[in-house]
């Protein structure tokens, strides 16, 4: 259960799990305990059988997260004489990129630096026109490894500008290039923007789903001729299933198109298909 004064605010509907940043005084800052947070809902909502996509954004206030919370590290290393992050089990949200089920960012401001963090990691993007993005780190004599999935995500030259500069870029030249998903004119037309896509992508067959982010996410690292073979042994237990696949028509509308006992009846296979997937930064959960 959540409330409103939670740092972190989880809500499940039809399927859809929907996570919100929930520091507006601070524009949505990390912290360390909505950062710990996070790291514990991942693992949460992917095991969860009842959540099939998730939903990420932050609560209104201009800008979708602001990142690193400068305020409270600069505190921690003043009382401390430690780095804040010493503080966090999962620095650089590599617990969100192992997520199984697919990640919309429903991002409805501005995303400097680890705002753009937890963009890059979703699956999905719909922001808000107007807004910005950048990668600060360099201004504030801190660092960005997490940037490097960006590679093939966009452009080279840009990312090198972005990681050199810290300079603002508008959503709209990333929009541009592919990056962003969809464009929306107000925050709550990027909230219906996604919940649309969440649910569009619910009601396909989960398995299928799965092993399509599975799949296109190690091509990643294992380039083509290796991703190829990788796509093919991930998408066995789909091919598995002896269950027809019913048209949606026949099909309530939240029902799995496997039958309604196939998400627990095939998590086993599942799970041995998928243990690549799961991150060392999630094993102490």
């Amino acid at each position: 259960m959540s409330t409103d004064q939670d740092v972190l605010i989880y809500k499940k509907q039809d399927h859809i799990a929907t996570l919100t940043l929930n520091r507006p005084q601070s524009r949505n800052a990390l912290s360390v305990e909505l950062i710990n947070r996070l790291h514990a809902v991942w693992r949460t909502v992917d095991a969860d059988p009842e959540v099939r996509v998730i939903i990420l954004t932050g609560s209104a206030c201009g800008t979708f997260c602001a990142g690193m919370d400068l305020k409270e590290a600069a505190r921690i290393r003043q009382e401390e004489g430690v780095d804040v992050l010493s503080k966090i089990k999962d620095p650089f949200h590599e617990c969100m990129r192992a997520v199984e089920k697919p990640i919309i960012a429903a991002m409805n401001g501005d995303l400097p630096a680890g705002g753009m963090m937890l963009g890059l990691n979703a699956d999905l993007r719909v922001a808000l026109r107007g807004t910005r993005a950048a990668i600060t780190e360099v201004q504030r004599g801190r660092g960005s490894p997490w940037a490097v999935p960006l590679l093939w995500q966009m452009p080279q030259a840009i990312i090198m500008e972005m990681v050199l500069t810290g300079d603002w870029m508008p959503i709209e030249r990333l929009y541009d290039m592919g990056w962003i998903n969809y464009l929306e004119d107000t925050p709550e037309a990027v909230q219906a923007k996604a919940r649309q896509l969440a649910e569009r992508i619910r009601d396909n067959a989960p398995l299928s789903v799965m092993a399509g982010k599975a799949a296109l996410t190690k091509a990643i690292s294992l380039g083509c001729e290796a991703g190829l073979a990788e796509a093919k042994r991930l998408y066995q237990p789909v091919y598995a299933v002896k269950t027809p696949l019913k048209g949606r028509a026949l099909s309530p509308r939240n029902a799995c198109p496997y039958g309604r006992d196939a998400e627990s009846r095939l998590k086993p296979v599942l799970e041995a298909h998928f243990h690549l997937l799961y991150h060392p930064y999630c094993k102490d959960l």
